[in-house]
Order: structure tokens, then sequence, then C-alpha cells
């Protein structure tokens, strides 16, 4: 009997134990289940970002791609009709040459690592971009090769801006070789200073969010070299006096325009390299309302100094340019300004392009399609007033990449362009500009059915 009190006694007082180390038991469980639901939460945010961040990569390069077609159809519209089959052939091989230089060094070129020369001047990693492991998520938060098609698209729109500025008179496998070095060298080389880390971010603070200089005014530089070196087309000047030589598709050539329009918004939207978070998004459709609004700016800007400059007179060229311009000047800073202050940039661009046209022809370079005003002038306008909305940004360092980028790349231009025009040639003989590229080097007209003029 008195064995049997204390077993009773004994489970009586293990009994509130138990249930305790129970208790305790199941809020161990409890706890490992709460944080692997916060590790599978943490990792599927970390998944979603990765392919969030990707698809942006993507889907941004898509629409700059298809800038691709935009300045072929506003070169195609405006240069004559003997020469729109040429340049139509020109931006498709253009494009090509891109991707396989930018495959071949570029790549690599631009985003060197620790492999550069003098204080990241001059990158050396001169080597083919060899994709990475598709199996596993790169540490750098997107798809490795999303990236570098986002960013091959960009060195094709540069490439662009020099087709529409030398076109008319000049061959075309001396332009596909100068493209080649642009793509494959300078512009990577540039790019290298500031997405690759190089001497102005780490130097100067240098601050181009898409690409005013790096793409734009690079493009531009290497234009107007070109255009000096190689000369205006025959008949364009008399002296004193210009001869106009009017495109032969203005609907076209809007076309072209509204192509580019559509396309920035790629070219600038997805260079917030980043939408797996509210907001990375939120900063997405900032940028696209105010490129946008920058376009609208240059478009009225540039229709109301022609209006003034002209006595009432619109010119269509100049506010198919202005569009471009305003877009430009948006481009090395799109998200900090306000809407109203995008308005105002843009319109500053759209102005800057109606005023440099004359002036280029006062010192008779020939810029075909305008690429000089809308890219290198507005580019270098976009860039520089960047500190005023950005305080990361200073006017001194804005100005020592504006003044890097101009000598880099008119110096190398120069040299190539020199060196084609001394061994191959660069220009046709003067009856096959007569004649018109399309027939002279195509063999292809582009609008058979009509005389050319």
């Amino acid at each position: 009997m008195g064995q049997m009190i204390g077993r009773w006694i004994r489970g009586a007082m293990l009994a509130p134990l138990a249930l305790l180390t129970a208790g305790m038991a199941f809020a161990q469980e409890d706890d490992v289940a709460a944080r692997l639901a916060a590790l599978e939460e943490t990792v599927a945010g970390s998944a979603s970002a990765y392919v969030d961040n990707s698809y942006l990569f993507l889907i941004g390069g898509l629409i700059v791609m298809f800038m691709a077609a935009g300045f072929c159809m506003l070169e195609a519209g405006l240069v004559r009709s003997k020469n729109a089959a040429m340049q139509s052939t020109k931006n498709v091989t253009l494009f090509a040459v891109a991707g396989l230089m930018f495959w071949l060094t570029g790549y690599n070129l631009a985003y060197p690592g620790d492999a550069t020369l003098f204080s990241g001047l001059l990158p050396t990693n001169f080597a083919f971009w060899s994709g990475g492991d598709v199996s596993l998520e790169s540490e750098s938060g997107y798809a490795p090769a999303s990236d570098w098609f986002f960013q091959m698209v960009f060195v094709a729109t540069a490439a662009s801006i020099v087709s529409g500025t030398v076109a008319e008179r000049v061959k075309l496998f001396p332009f596909l070789i100068f493209t080649a070095v642009l793509t494959a060298f300078i512009y990577p080389v540039v790019a290298s200073w500031e997405w690759g880390g190089g001497y102005l971010d780490s130097v100067w603070s240098f601050s181009d969010f898409a690409g005013s200089t790096l793409v734009h005014s690079t493009g531009g530089w290497a234009a107007l070299t070109g255009a000096i070196i190689i000369g205006a087309r025959k008949g364009k000047y008399f002296g004193s006096t210009v001869n106009p030589m009017p495109g032969s598709n203005i609907p076209l050539a809007a076309l072209g325009t509204f192509i580019l329009w559509f396309g920035w918004f790629g070219f600038n939207g997805a260079s917030q390299l980043a939408a797996g978070t509210a907001a990375d998004i939120n900063s997405v459709a900032q940028i696209f309302a105010n490129t946008n609004m920058a376009a609208v700016g240059g478009v009225l800007a540039a229709l109301v100094t022609t209006a003034i400059m002209y006595k009432g007179k619109i010119d269509a060229t100049m506010i198919f340019n202005g569009a471009i311009g305003g877009l430009v000047s948006i481009t090395a800073e799109p998200l900090a300004p306000s809407m109203g202050m995008s308005v105002v940039i843009g319109a500053v661009g759209g102005v800057l392009v109606v005023l440099t046209v004359p002036l280029l022809d006062k010192f008779k370079i020939d810029d075909v399609v305008g690429a000089i005003p809308a890219h290198l002038v507005c580019g270098i306008w976009g860039t520089m007033i960047v500190p005023l909305t950005n305080s990361g940004a200073s006017y001194a360092g804005q100005a020592v990449g504006v003044a890097l980028t101009a000598v880099f790349v008119v110096v190398i231009s120069s040299i190539v362009w020199l060196a084609l025009k001394f061994t191959m040639g660069v220009r046709p003989s003067e009856e096959d500009e007569e004649m018109g590229l399309d027939r002279a080097e195509i063999g292809l007209e582009a609008y058979p059915e009509f005389s050319n003029r």
C-alpha cells in the first residue's frame, strides 16, 4: 500500500514536469517551423527578385533592340531615295557587327573588374565573354546572359549614330570596319570608366545613368570626326551657300522617330538594373514618366523654335530630332528630376538641336540626319545638368567625363578614319556618289519604280 502511495506521489510530482517538457518540445518545433518558413520565404523572395531582375534586362533589351529599326527607318527616310537601300543595309549589318565584337572583346572590356591600368583608364581584359555557369544563380542577382544582351544593344545604338551622320558618301566595308573598332574597343573603354567602376567612377564620381555621354556622345564624337575627315556630300556646299538635300520619305522618318521614342523606355527604364522590390519598380515607373516628358518638351520646344527662326514655317525633321534631343538630354539622369523639370531638360535639348543644325552648316560639316545635334550636343547638355537634380554628382566631375570622352573618342576615331582613308579609301567615286550608293554598291534600288533624285 505504501509503495502504491509513493508511486502516486512521484507521478503527481513528475506530471507537470512532463507537461512542461512536452510544451518546450512543441515550442521548439514551432520555432523551427517558423525559421524554416522564414528561410523559404527569403529564398523564394530572392529567386523572385532574380527572375524579375533578369526579365527587366531581357524585356528592356528587346525594346532597345527595336531602336535599331527606329534608326533604320529614320535614316532611310532622311536620305535621298538613291541611297535608302544602302542606309537600310548599313543599319542591319552594323547591328550584327556590334553583336559579334561586343561578344569577342567589348563586354569584358566594359566590365573588366580589376584588369585595368592607370587608375582604371585602360581596361585590359581582352577576352570573349564566356557566359558563366547557366546552371546556378549568379551572385550578381540576375542571369548573366540577360545583362550581356542588354549591354550589347546599347553599343549598337552608338554605332547607329555614326551611320546617320556619314550617310550617302561612305562605302559600306570601310564603314563596317570602323563600326567594328567602335564596338570592340572605343565604346567599351568609355563605358568601363563609369559603368565598369573605372576612372570616372572611382576618381571623379561621374554620373551617367543610362548613357547621355557614354553612349550618345561617344557615338556623336565618332560621327563628328567621320564627317570632318570624310567631308561633305558632293554639291552640299557652294561657298557660303548651303544646298538643301531633303530626305526621300518624311512619313518613314516619323515612324523611325516614334520607334526610337518607344525604345527609350527600355533604354532608360531597364538601366535601373533591378526590378525585384517595390522601390525598384517604382523607380522604373518614374523613369518611364520622366523619359516621356523630356521627349514632349523636346518636340514642343523644337516646334516653337523653328516657327520663330523660319518665320512661321515648321520643319518636320527638326521636330523629329527635337524628340530625340529631349530623350538624349534626360538619359544621364532620368530618375531624380520631377516631371516638370524633365520637360524643361528635354525642351532645352529641343532648342539646342534647332540651333546647332545651321551652326554645323556654317562650318560645312555635313550631318545628313542631324545626329550630331541630337546625340552629341544634347548628350553633353544632359550630362552637365545632372548635378542640378542629383546631389551625388558634381559639375567638375561631369565636365571631366565629357572632356575625357571627347579627347579619347576623337583621337582614336581620327586614327581609324584616316587609316581607312589612306589605305582602302572611304568615299565612293564622284560618279558613284552621283548615281547613288544603292546602284553603285548594293545593286538594288529602294524605290525602283521612281527615278533617282
